[in-house]
């Protein structure tokens, strides 16, 4: 099942940009453009209308942080992505219960990494991740392809969790390094050639793990769509 992301924008080719990237990393965008359609759907929904919230302080009929309590109330995280960079707006929303604060323009990688560790921290993370006839479940750490499982090292698991949480999204050797093994590691971008050619071997799904030249690798996902 994947997560649900309220996308609380009021600028329709920001909020359609974030909504198109969230839909290619695997999750469900639902896009609000004011304060109000947000407490609408708060009240019919509570916190089944979603799982994490991207939220802009500057809308045009609330500001942003006034939903802070409705969306606290309903126990959905909360990320300010937001225009208004100034410390006093950052401590502002860190104090009132955010669990982070994005200044624009971002990147989406970093957006996505942070969605994640939010997921993760307030245990709303998607616990099993499958593509094709491949499940990933992220809590016993395990692999099933067609049924059978599959043994992976320690950080060929970490890589193939990377991949399939940016599907469709390219990303260089030495990005995957600081995702996998940490921004500490003093080895080669050798490393992760290595590691993908392992999991190639051992997952047919893996066949999906393309090679970008100059650039790294991409996990292709066409059923995966904005």
């Amino acid at each position: 099942m994947k997560n649900r992301i309220l996308v609380i924008e009021d600028e329709a080719s920001i909020s359609e940009l974030i909504c198109m990237n969230l839909g290619i990393g695997g999750y469900e965008a639902r896009p609000l453009y004011t304060g109000r359609e947000v407490l609408e759907l708060l009240e019919a929904e509570g916190g089944k209308a979603g799982d994490l919230a991207l939220v802009d302080v500057m809308l045009p009929d609330r500001d942003g942080f006034g939903l802070m309590g409705a969306l606290s109330a309903c126990g959905i995280p909360v990320i300010y992505l937001t225009a208004r960079g100034d410390l006093a707006s950052k401590v502002r929303g860190l104090k009132l219960g955010a669990e982070d604060y994005i200044v624009k323009p971002f990147e989406m990688l970093e957006l996505m990494v942070r969605m994640e560790k939010v997921l993760e921290r307030t245990g709303k993370a998607r616990k099993v991740l499958s593509f094709r006839n491949m499940t990933v479940d992220l809590t016993r750490h395990s692999v099933r392809e067609n049924g059978r499982e599959v043994a992976l090292k320690p950080m060929e698991f970490a890589l193939l969790t990377v991949f399939l949480k940016n599907r469709n999204r390219i990303l260089s050797r030495d990005r995957l390094l600081d995702m996998v093994w940490g921004t500490d590691f003093q080895g080669e971008t050798r490393t992760v050639d290595v590691h993908v050619a392992n999991l190639r071997k051992k997952l047919a799904a893996c066949g999906a793990i393309r090679t970008i030249p100059k650039a790294g690798y991409l996990f292709e996902d066409d059923d995966v769509c904005g």
